[in-house]
């Protein structure tokens, strides 16, 4: 059925911020992040850290890569790829919010 398929796709232009109603706690440049709907904690290690801080304010995916790039030594395209699939999996768990932006 296409309700299990995503109905939008993250892309760079897509706004991103870390969910209401969730708990994190630095651990020594990681971070635990407890859902309060769920009950589930998940960890991120310390580059996924620096992401859930950069989202605790609405950014784009593209600013999000930007600071990345800026603060690791990453290929573009690498990063760009492994930031997508964090976002995705974090917005499958119910941690953060994804406004798909419309082409103006």
């Amino acid at each position: 059925m296409a309700s299990s398929e995503l109905e939008y796709k993250i892309s760079e232009s897509s706004l991103v911020v870390a969910a209401p109603g969730q708990i994190s706690s630095d651990l020594g440049g990681e971070a635990v992040i407890l859902n309060l709907k769920s009950g589930v904690y998940h960890g991120l290690n310390e580059v996924g850290a620096q992401i859930w801080k950069l989202i605790e304010e609405p950014k784009t995916v593209k600013e999000i890569e930007q600071a990345l790039l800026e603060e690791y030594e990453v290929e573009p395209e690498c990063c760009q790829r492994d930031l997508l699939a964090l976002l995705q999996n974090l917005e499958a768990a119910g941690l953060i919010e994804v406004s798909h932006e419309t082409a103006a």
